[in-house]
């Protein structure tokens, strides 16, 4: 398998672990356009705890694709990791279909710019990890 789907796939895992990095400790650009709104109003407030975890899953699905692709040496057979990454597949086309309410690509609220962002960048994106992922999963190293 050529190297250039899994680098590219762990560089977008680990800019997007980097962005919640920032965020969680303060960071405040494009913040607003990251959480889904009702009515003008964010549906929740995520702590910055919760958000270092975001951003260490985001670094532990780098290092899925790495460690599948044999970029990253790690004693676990090849098809388990092929396993995780059908799951993480699974994980990222399901964000990418939503929750029929908020996001995705079926959300019902809309107008907002986190709603736009989601139609046109966040869900797309999901959808096109999914993919990558399960054919980086597809053909595992080991």
């Amino acid at each position: 398998m050529t190297l250039v789907l899994p680098i590219t796939l762990c560089s977008l895992f680990t800019v997007l672990g980097g962005w919640h990095f920032y965020w969680a400790f303060g960071g405040r650009l494009a913040a607003s356009a990251a959480i889904p709104e009702v009515d003008g109003r964010p549906t929740f407030t995520p702590s910055g705890f919760a958000t270092v975890l975001v951003g260490l899953a985001l670094v532990a699905c780098a290092a899925l694709i790495a460690a599948t692709a044999g970029l990253l040496p790690v004693p676990v057979p090849g098809r388990i990791l092929a396993w995780l990454c059908y799951a993480l597949a699974f994980v990222l086309g399901a964000r990418a279909i939503g929750d029929f309410r908020l996001v995705g690509f079926f959300k019902r609220v809309r107008g907002s710019r986190f709603a736009s962002l989601d139609t046109f960048v966040y869900s797309p994106l999901c959808l096109a990890l999914a993919v990558g992922v399960l054919l980086v999963g597809s053909r595992p190293a080991s």
